[in-house]
């Protein structure tokens, strides 16, 4: 069967053309296409009629305030705030305090009654005698950083209150209900560089995501592709924000007036430029060269870590981003909610390497057919048979 997604509008047009003929005991007589439409699933039409306003300035509340703790850390890091994770990837302070903000914001400003939060970290290093030390910094950037907005209360939090806030992140997901999908910090190594790295924060429906917000504070405001790296003038620190039927838009992180952004639309390969991550562990760059290759890419490919690149996207910055994990790798949920959401509103296209939509309803992690591609609408056909023709070159040899 065929969906279609309606906007809040149509819904609203067809309900006052249809309604009065049902007040009138007479049978509605629909086009083949509408009926069609009026099939699709109950929650595609739940998620593109609801408003989600005041979960998106909850979202977007939060991922600020998170992004300003994170900012006020990566200033006085030190090696002393590195731990140590089972994929053996660096966490910080940071990373456990974003997340404690982020849970404090949301619960506050919506109730913690049916609150589902699926997110990266969890407090089990930190309730042990070597994480002292470590939940006590937590503690005191936690609640710095609540204290210096003024909007949720004075009484500091515990050490009991934050960790408590940290493994609220501990839902699993799934097809049924709300759950908030939270990345604290996306890109912990690009943030101990002091590069790239954002807090990304989205929201699944009924297993659609249907709202996602990109703070990412080192991400300069102008488009990369005119960026001065060496140009201390140039301001710093985006919030891209979307709402499922609404479109992307995008402001400073100290709050400037928002502007709608859009994809590039580009249509000549050769002329794309793409990203990928900076991390050669975190994708097969050998793999992304050889589909450029096949596609004419001149350009050579702009390395950055984290969901930044899903924002950079979705105002034009590139064409295209190809991310192709190693083997036996799993791709977590909050690596790619708020992200998807920011370019598929911006009128981009993300798929698994095969062109299959990304199924976010599966739990903590999505099942994908290779690794996951975003582009527009123009170029999608001409990657997707240069990824394929590419793959299976790889297998083959």
């Amino acid at each position: 069967m065929a969906t279609f997604t309606l906007s809040s509008r149509t819904i609203n047009s067809l309900t006052q053309k249809t309604l009065p003929l049902l007040t009138k005991n007479t049978k509605p007589h629909f086009p083949f296409s509408l009926c069609l439409t009026l099939r699709a699933s109950k929650s595609t039409l739940r998620a593109v009629s609801m408003s989600y306003d005041k979960e998106l300035d909850a979202a977007k509340n939060a991922a600020s305030l998170a992004a300003r703790l994170c900012q006020k850390v990566q200033k006085a890091l030190l090696q002393a705030d590195v731990q140590s994770k089972s994929d053996k990837s660096p966490v910080t302070v940071a990373d456990y305090g974003s997340q404690a903000v982020v849970s404090v914001v949301l619960q506050k400003e919506l109730g913690s009654a049916s609150f589902s939060l699926v997110a990266e970290e969890d407090s089990g290093d930190l309730r042990n005698e070597e994480g002292k030390a470590t939940l006590q910094r937590i503690m005191k950037v936690v609640n710095e950083t609540l204290a210096s907005d003024g909007t949720y209360g004075t009484a500091p939090l515990s050490e009991e209150d934050v960790l408590a806030a940290i493994d609220s992140g501990r839902s699993e997901g799934g097809p049924s209900g709300q759950h908030w999908v939270l990345d604290p910090i996306d890109g912990t190594k690009g943030f101990l560089r002091g590069d790239q790295y954002a807090i990304a924060l989205g929201l699944l429906d009924e297993g659609k995501v249907v709202l996602g917000v990109l703070a990412c504070p080192n991400l300069p405001l102008s488009s990369l592709a005119s960026h001065n790296l060496h140009d201390d003038q140039d301001k710093v620190g985006c919030l891209f924000y979307a709402q499922v039927g609404s479109g992307t838009y995008m402001q400073s992180l100290d709050g400037s007036t928002p502007i709608k952004v859009h994809v590039t639309d580009l249509d000549n390969p050769e002329e794309a430029s793409f990203f990928e991550s900076f991390e050669a562990a975190h994708s097969l760059h050998d793999l992304s060269s050889l589909i450029a290759k096949k596609l004419g890419v001149k350009a050579p490919p702009v390395r950055i870590d984290s969901q930044a690149k899903y924002g950079a996207l979705s105002r034009g910055d590139g064409a295209i981003y190809l991310r192709f994990p190693h083997k036996g790798y799993r791709e977590k949920i909050w690596d790619h909610a708020a992200g998807y959401l920011v370019v598929a509103e911006a009128g981009g296209v993300v798929s698994d390497a095969a062109g299959n939509p990304l199924d976010f309803s599966k739990g903590r992690y999505l099942d994908l057919h290779e690794g996951i591609i975003v582009t527009n609408q123009k170029l999608m056909p001409a990657l997707l048979k240069a990824v394929k023709e590419s793959l299976n070159e790889k297998a083959s040899s």
